[in-house]
């Protein structure tokens, strides 16, 4: 095993090829005023798999692929299943 970065967040775009848009999201508690915060990242990752929007991934650091992508995408942890009706209103 490496020691590479790695985390976990929710893919939000795949419009691009071969790139995804995943969102990290954190929370934490302030440590004078003792409130959690909230907090989210939003990075592009290289993705040779597949992913779908909704998709919960593992991206882990990688060398500079371009200029904002940094990242790729390791596994597909948690995939989103999407039914026929889902976004109609009647």
């Amino acid at each position: 095993m490496n020691n590479r970065r790695r985390m976990t967040g929710v893919v939000t775009s795949n419009k691009m090829q071969k790139t995804v848009v995943v969102e990290i999201s954190k929370n934490f508690r302030h440590p004078i005023y003792k409130k959690v915060v909230h907090s989210s990242e939003s990075v592009k990752a290289h993705d040779e798999i597949g992913c779908q929007v909704g998709d919960q991934v593992q991206i882990v650091e990688s060398r500079p692929l371009s200029k904002e992508k940094r990242w790729v995408v390791e596994s597909i942890i948690k995939q989103e299943t999407k039914t026929a009706d889902s976004g109609v209103e009647v």
